[in-house]
């Protein structure tokens, strides 16, 4: 079953164009000039429920103009969707009923009163029974550690403090798909852990259906299985993120540090063969690059024990030096000998 169906995607904003000088302001008052711009440029994806998605881009790549869309803050200007059986700006009273959404830098609470005030308040705009609201707000109030802040007015909860009592506010009427803008911006990095592993249990425990959009690729890593990518309002990669990593990433890099002379001839003949590219600073220090398809075993294997090593480092291509890549081509598909080049 899909949770969200997006088909042929499309928001075009009309962007006053200013005339510079004062003739030009005086022609914007009583005649304007507008630009289109697509914010969101025909783009369809669709998510199957219990699914978590990474759903990322630089700024203005068109992110949040697609979760507004979602959520029914804003009215495509082309296209198709269907979120949890809805079209979210058409049947917005009954939509909102079925899903949870956070914005990082936007609060959904009240900030004068108290934190438990507020699900109250929110316990009635969702309908939540009353019964319900106790066992749902006892649940994520003992997950989430929130005890000690329940009394307390929003303006005075820290930003991980606040960022918690958000998503309880977003979960407390038990939606089947979550929206999370940015969810963990700001955090350190142990609120970000607890946040996290916050999710992932609420995903396995009730098949929650979660888009993510972030600039924190670790949120990623840690949460998603597939990533949609976004440039410019169109979908460059749409797939998995071990897929990602396999096409993009240029391998594993394992540095040695020699006590004794080992000439980089050697280390070529140790491992040849292997598919392997050494280089080297001198005799006492070489790296090589180890692409995918190799196991880093196997290289250490021919290497231990024939040479006098005394410092290992293996580094991995990170997701954000393979997202960097992919932005600076403007594309995800490269054909495999590109990517097969930096091994040569």
């Amino acid at each position: 079953m899909k949770a969200i169906e997006v088909e042929h995607l499309s928001k075009i904003f009309k962007v006053q164009q200013n005339r510079g000088g004062l003739k030009g302001a005086l022609q914007d008052l009583f005649s304007r000039q507008y630009n289109e711009v697509a914010a969101v440029d025909d783009i369809s994806f669709s998510i199957p429920q219990g699914e978590i998605c990474g759903y990322i881009g630089e700024n203005g790549a068109g992110k949040s103009t697609t979760i507004k869309m979602l959520t029914g803050i804003l009215v495509p200007t082309s296209g198709r969707l269907n979120v949890g059986g809805y079209v979210p700006h058409e049947e917005r009273e009954k939509f909102v009923r079925n899903i949870g959404v956070v914005f990082g830098q936007r609060s959904q609470l009240w900030w004068d009163i108290g934190v438990i005030e507020s699900f109250g308040l929110l316990r009635k705009v969702y309908g939540v029974p009353e019964q319900d609201y106790r066992k749902r707000l006892d649940e994520l109030v003992q997950r989430l550690d929130l005890g000690e802040l329940l009394s307390r007015p929003v303006r005075k909860l820290s930003l991980g403090q606040r960022m918690r009592c958000e998503l309880v506010a977003a979960l407390l009427h038990n939606p089947s798909i979550v929206f999370l803008d940015e969810p963990t911006i700001g955090l350190d990095i142990i609120v970000k852990t607890e946040i996290r592993e916050f999710l992932k249990d609420m995903n396995r425990q009730y098949g929650t259906t979660i888009l993510l959009t972030t600039h924190d690729l670790q949120d990623i890593e840690a949460l998603c299985s597939r990533v949609i990518m976004l440039d410019e309002g169109h979908v460059i990669y749409d797939g998995g993120l071990d897929t990602l990593k396999t096409r993009w990433g240029q391998g594993t890099r394992v540095t040695f540090r020699f006590g004794a002379a080992c000439p980089l001839d050697r280390l070529r003949l140790l491992t040849g063969g292997l598919d392997v590219s050494w280089t080297a600073d001198n005799e006492l220090h070489a790296e090589v690059l180890v692409p995918g398809e190799v196991n880093v075993s196997d290289v250490l294997a021919r290497v231990v024990g024939q040479a006098e090593i005394t410092d290992i480092k293996i580094t991995e291509t990170t997701t954000d030096e393979i997202v960097r890549q992919i932005y600076r081509s403007g594309s995800a598909g490269l054909p495999e000998e590109s990517v097969r080049a930096p091994h040569a």
